[in-house]
């Protein structure tokens, strides 16, 4: 089957409309593209689950902090398609900017508290825009089932009380992160790592491993669980720690000690590439 891209709203409902009339269970993965087999996992997971899959390709401007970070974020729309068409995806949505935001736009998603500390305390207004694109396009797709990375963590507890607060007729399926074999997250920024960057970027996973090990021996303290991912941090010279925390994994507020689950998470920089990563351990 070839895909060819979908450009505007109308014609992607419209190709949604009549695969409804199948009675075809609508599954949607959302992705600003560069695709890898991270996202190769959700399309995959969606075609075992659905009978139409929908992946929407497109770099919403709206949750980018850094004008830089937004420009030099990877378009290869030509690979992307030919990744979906390879996973068996019926339609990939990849509008232009003005189909999606009019110039006339006043309208944003606002989550609360579920988006303040961590990623919403280091980028300002980022889950602002991610809430907004999202309801955007499970407006547009009204998908089933809409399937997002593990990776994301914050981001996932973000859509999931956005879908819960309004009323979304959808079910949000998580799927696990996808990992190099030493550990590295797959992130489509993983592609502007230098080779000595690329070596060093293991080392928030290590943090992660290192803070998990200390709580599964009976550790409590986020303030020494800290202290112990900041150590292995401190091994490689050419990172950068933005932030490591250990958070409620449904509110993702940050706890001071652990009486169950708690989501590790934490955010690095490597010259000018951002990569986050995170671990859910319970106890």
């Amino acid at each position: 089957m070839s895909v060819v891209p979908v450009r505007t709203i109308a014609e992607l409902r419209e190709r949604v409309r009549v695969a409804r009339r199948t009675r075809a269970v609508i599954g949607v993965v959302p992705t600003m593209g560069a695709l890898h087999a991270g996202h190769g996992s959700l399309m995959e997971r969606a075609r075992a689950e659905c009978g139409f899959v929908v992946v929407t390709v497109f770099v919403n401007p709206t949750q980018f902090n850094e004008p830089a970070d937004y420009s030099n974020y990877p378009r290869p729309l030509e690979a992307d398609v030919a990744f979906c068409e390879a996973r068996r995806v019926d339609i990939v949505f990849a509008p232009a900017e003005a189909e999606m935001y009019s110039a006339e736009a006043q309208t944003s998603v606002n989550v609360g508290e579920v988006a303040e500390f961590m990623e919403g305390h280091c980028r300002p207004g980022h889950f602002r825009g991610v809430a907004t694109v999202v309801a955007k396009l499970l407006n547009i797709v009204a998908p089933d089932q809409a399937y997002f990375g593990e990776k994301d963590a914050q981001q996932l507890a973000v859509i999931r009380r956005m879908v819960a607060d309004l009323n979304f007729p959808v079910e949000i399926v998580e799927v696990p992160t996808v990992r190099e074999p030493d550990g590295l997250a797959l992130s489509s920024r993983n592609t502007r790592l230098t080779p000595e960057h690329r070596r060093q970027a293991i080392a928030l996973h290590e943090a992660l491993l290192a803070a998990r090990a200390r709580i599964l021996t009976g550790e409590r303290s986020a303030t020494e669980l800290k202290r112990v991912a900041a150590e292995v941090i401190a091994r490689y010279p050419a990172v950068l720690l933005e932030y490591f925390e250990l958070a409620d994994p449904v509110r993702m507020t940050p706890v001071e000690g652990i009486s169950g689950p708690v989501r590790l998470a934490g955010a690095i920089r490597l010259g000018d590439v951002r990569l986050i990563d995170n671990m859910l351990v319970s106890v």
